[in-house]
């Protein structure tokens, strides 16, 4: 019993931690997902239960960015469906091969991104409409979908790439960053959904998790929402960056 304890009061912290940074720029499944895995659970289990906190903690960000009209519903209303079936798809398939083998995948597309947006220096200062070819939408609806898929079948990193390809489609970071919280909470969902139905939520450290993760997702909102453009820039390149490191970290002590 006491383990157990020791183990809900760490999830509680690293939920916390994580929340806030996610309500931010993204990136909080570098916290919590670990945390998850270091009390015990399975891979399958621990990705499972990190939906239903993320569920929880991407709705309370969501919200509080709509408020603050930073979500756009009617522009991004026609992306959610595509983003929900990839993820419900990626959710399916976690637990019929190992989500390790997306790893080397995703380290290249997030050192693009760093790189990226390390060099446009004023990108994403101000928002910019952009008249987008029928080649382009269904290019951006297929990057939102595998995106949906990753975030089903693995997770990490998640809203970094939402925030990218919304970045690229003309939104300025704090609309990226509310509009990517509609998507994250659309994918968050999707793969509940699906895991509950194969049955592989832990909801003894999922919901006490997910009910702190709401104080660190409204804190973190805020804290975005009151910092502007430059602030977010900032916090997205150091966290992608911290994302490529930890990941390259695990990708290589895997074969030592």
């Amino acid at each position: 019993m006491e383990i157990h304890l020791l183990s809900l009061g760490t999830l509680l912290v690293f939920g916390f931690i994580a929340s806030f940074l996610n309500a931010i720029v993204g990136g909080g499944g570098l916290i919590s997902l670990p945390a998850l895995m270091a009390v015990g659970l399975p891979p399958s289990t621990a990705i499972a239960t990190n939906k239903l906190a993320n569920t929880i903690s991407n709705g309370t960000s969501m919200l509080t960015f709509l408020r603050a009209g930073k979500v756009d519903f009617k522009k991004i209303g026609k992306i959610l469906p595509f983003i929900f079936l990839g993820s419900l798809v990626g959710a399916y398939t976690v637990h019929l091969v190992s989500p390790s083998i997306l790893k080397p995948l995703m380290l290249v597309m997030l050192v693009l991104v760093a790189t990226y947006t390390v060099l446009k220096k004023d990108w994403g200062q101000q928002p910019k409409q952009r008249m987008l070819s029928i080649g382009k939408k269904i290019t951006f609806l297929c990057a939102f979908a595998a995106v949906g898929f990753y975030d089903g079948f693995f997770g990490p990193g998640t809203g970094s790439f939402f925030i990218f390809i919304l970045l690229m489609m003309g939104n300025d970071f704090l609309q990226a960053a509310g509009n990517a919280k509609a998507f994250n909470f659309t994918s968050n969902l999707a793969a509940l959904v699906m895991f509950l139905v194969l049955g592989q939520v832990n909801f003894l450290y999922g919901l006490p998790m997910g009910f702190v993760m709401i104080f660190g997702a409204i804190l973190g909102s805020k804290f975005a929402l009151t910092r502007g453009t430059n602030m977010m820039r900032l916090i997205f390149i150091v966290m992608t960056c911290i994302l490529i490191i930890k990941n390259a970290w695990d990708y290589v002590a895997h074969f030592n």
